[in-house]
């Protein structure tokens, strides 16, 4: 009689596989990670994908575009999210409030402890894509080893 193999008897769940986006790490500097996910983006609409479907998230200082729509007042900037017409751009202290989007792109252009809290909000924020500009090592600290 052959011994069993030690592991599961099943394979695990394909859904489970489905739920976790696909991570790509654009390394870049804090000074640069901000320029580096303007160029995501860039290629994410050219490639076809539409703006309602991305998320970009900033631990650092805020992006332009969020600055100058937060300057009209927090409804309004809110009320662009909401609609989901186009990219939306947020900062990683109030990304808890932003819905799920199929692709997140993160600019790690703070410290390491905002990134040590922004990744894996923004890990649960992305459906299928989760591009990540910043510092490789601090990355893989925070999502793991081979990021």
């Amino acid at each position: 009689m052959a011994a069993a193999k030690p592991g599961p008897s099943v394979p695990a769940a394909p859904v489970a596989a489905a739920a976790t986006p696909q991570i790509q790490l654009i390394p870049a500097s804090a000074d640069g990670a901000l320029d580096a996910a303007e160029e995501a983006v860039d290629l994410l609409l050219d490639s076809g994908r539409a703006p309602g479907d991305v998320l970009v998230i900033t631990t650092g200082e805020q992006h332009p575009w969020a600055a100058h729509e937060l300057s009209f007042g927090e409804a309004s900037y809110w009320a662009q999210h909401d609609a989901g017409d186009d990219v939306f751009y947020t900062d990683a202290s109030v990304v808890g409030r932003a819905a799920s989007r199929p692709v997140v792109v993160v600019a790690v252009n703070g410290g390491p402890d905002a990134a040590a809290t922004a990744l894996p909000l923004a890990l649960t924020r992305a459906g299928a894509l989760l591009i990540v500009c910043g510092d490789p090592q601090q990355i893989n600290s925070v999502l793991g080893a081979g990021v």
